[in-house]
């Protein structure tokens, strides 16, 4: 790990995390309505009090000065006040933060393992049924929204089998419907990765010649094809983090647990800016992170990819 790698990818980093904010920012100064009156209709304020509030919260300055004061404040590490509570967006954040944290891993995890069995089996029997079943498999989880899949489980596991509850958080049977939910969507982008570079490995040169050294095949497939070919599949996996955290917002809504996904529904429909803000900036981090831990496991995985890195 060179310092010439590092500090590329800090800058690199530090872009993404400009371009987020800015982005977001300018997204929600062109969303419609008055973010003074949204705050204020429960409450039958009057216009002088609404344009008060728009004043106090500086919604009158331009937007350069507004855009500005938001960079300023990010470079000093504060994500402000929420405008519904009063309360530090940043310790807002971190309240949730931990749910979908839970959440997120324990869908990565289903994730990963389901879509690495399935593009497994499907290169290893390519062309017969158990292809076609594992491929169509992966369609179906590729292409299924989470809202319909989630209440799709809620029906048949909380309501008919009565194995899992049907939301809310309390212990690992809780997690287990949403966490299934998410990792099942996104095992088909995994497991169709999958199955393209284990087909394609299983021809190259060294696989045969392991197999020429008499190695078994089990041995073969999990030693030296998979660690071939699961490099790509850590790249989708951090690829699709943002899905997860995306997928977050309908899954907790759905289940009725507490985390991000929740917090931002609850900001937008408030138009509580400083909160929404503050929840996209932490799913970019989390991007950044994620696919800076993949990029490590991948050079570990083939150091040739290293060498080309650096």
């Amino acid at each position: 790990m060179t310092p010439s790698y590092l500090a590329r990818r800090f800058f690199h980093a530090l872009f993404v995390l400009w371009l987020s904010a800015t982005l977001a920012f300018i997204a929600l100064q062109l969303t419609p309505g008055d973010p003074a009156q949204a705050l204020l209709a429960a409450s039958g304020a009057t216009a002088d009090q609404v344009a008060a509030r728009r004043e106090r919260l500086g919604l009158d300055d331009p937007w350069l000065v507004q855009y500005l004061r938001y960079i300023s404040d990010l470079a000093r590490g504060n994500l402000g006040y929420s405008w519904l509570h009063g309360r530090p967006v940043g310790r807002m954040v971190l309240e949730q933060l931990l749910p979908t944290a839970e959440l997120a891993l324990a869908a990565t995890a289903v994730g990963v393992a389901l879509g690495l069995g399935l593009g497994v089996l499907a290169a290893v029997r390519q062309g017969t049924w158990v292809d076609v079943a594992a491929t169509a498999v992966a369609a179906v989880g590729l292409s299924t929204p989470t809202y319909w899949s989630g209440l799709l489980a809620i029906l048949f596991f909380s309501l008919q089998l009565c194995r899992f509850p049907a939301g809310g958080e309390g212990g690992l049977r809780h997690l287990v419907l949403p966490a299934a939910v998410l990792g099942f969507a996104l095992s088909g982008s995994i497991a169709r990765m999958v199955r393209a570079r284990v087909a394609e490995v299983l021809g190259a040169p060294f696989v045969l010649a392991a197999r020429a050294r008499g190695l078994g095949a089990r041995r073969v497939l999990l030693v030296h094809v998979l660690r071939a070919a699961v490099g790509p599949a850590l790249a989708v996996t951090a690829l699709q983090f943002g899905f997860l955290l995306g997928g977050a917002v309908i899954t907790e809504s759905v289940f009725a647990r507490r985390g991000l996904g929740r917090l931002a529904v609850e900001a937008i429909l408030w138009q509580d800016l400083p909160v929404v803000r503050g929840v996209i900036l932490v799913g970019a981090v989390a991007y950044v992170l994620v696919n800076w831990a993949a990029d490590v496991l991948q050079a570990w995985l083939d150091p040739r990819l290293w060498e080309e890195r650096v």
